[in-house]
């Protein structure tokens, strides 16, 4: 699965850099492009780095490239849009999906980056492919994880296209920080083997949300529902993207 955590790599390479570049206030388009240049100079970096230009390994990061290229496009595009919130997640899916199942003709990582960690002699054993996986599933869990989570809440119109300073997506923004700290948590949680403890993050953060989510329920023109409905969904998507990290990592 080389190919494939080095598509991971790139993707979170380039949501980050979509964050950053959004929160300077960039232009839409010019921030896509950027995020899309971004992700394709980390793939095409780690590719190099851990010996994955071989023959077969090569189409495999071409095929990576346009995964990386059409989910930041085709996800932007659809933020701005009533549709197509569905095709940007099945666009990821897709590209996942399909390293996934030509996992077989990935070369096996090692190059420079195997000889340094062989070299470093770090505090944990990792192999170059395993520390290449383990690098792109934690970089997916920060912006990616947003991205995801929002296109959901959009798709299943709990959150609305354009900003609205009534809509839950105002009132909690709180969770775009807290969402990538939450699965984080989980992910080193339960590749330590603490499972149980991964529990306690999710319980906890149902507890600390309740006083808030309660002091809607008391306002004269109570949208409660609509509140919870953003958290319930936000949160359970959220999840599950810490979730599939641990499964892919198991794997």
């Amino acid at each position: 699965m080389s190919v494939l955590a080095a598509l991971l790599v790139a993707v979170g390479a380039a949501d980050l850099s979509r964050s950053m570049l959004t929160r300077a206030r960039v232009p839409p388009r010019r921030t896509a492009l950027r995020a899309v240049v971004a992700g394709l100079t980390a793939l095409v970096a780690v590719s190099a780095l851990a010996g994955l230009f071989t023959p077969a390994g090569a189409g495999l990061v071409a095929l990576a490239a346009v995964g990386t290229a059409a989910w930041v496009l085709v996800s932007e595009a659809s933020f701005s849009s009533p549709r197509g919130h569905v095709p940007a997640l099945l666009v990821l899916g897709a590209s996942l999906a399909l390293q996934l199942l030509l996992s077989g003709w990935a070369p096996t990582a090692g190059g420079p980056l195997g000889t340094w960690l062989g070299w470093a002699e770090l505090p944990w054993s990792a192999d170059a492919e395993r520390a290449l996986l383990l690098t792109g599933l934690a970089l997916v869990q920060l912006a990616t994880g947003n991205v995801v989570v929002r296109l959901v809440l959009l798709a299943t119109g709990a959150m609305a296209a354009a900003p609205n300073l009534d809509r839950p997506s105002e009132e909690l923004k709180g969770g775009r920080l807290l969402g990538p700290l939450e699965r984080l948590f989980i992910l080193g949680l339960g590749l330590a083997g603490q499972v149980t403890a991964a529990g306690l993050v999710i319980a906890a953060k149902g507890l600390i949300r309740w006083p808030e989510l309660s002091a809607y329920s008391r306002e004269e023109e109570s949208h409660i529902d609509k509140v919870t409905e953003y958290f319930l969904v936000g949160s359970f998507v959220s999840w599950l993207v810490a979730l599939a990290g641990l499964a892919l990592a198991a794997a």
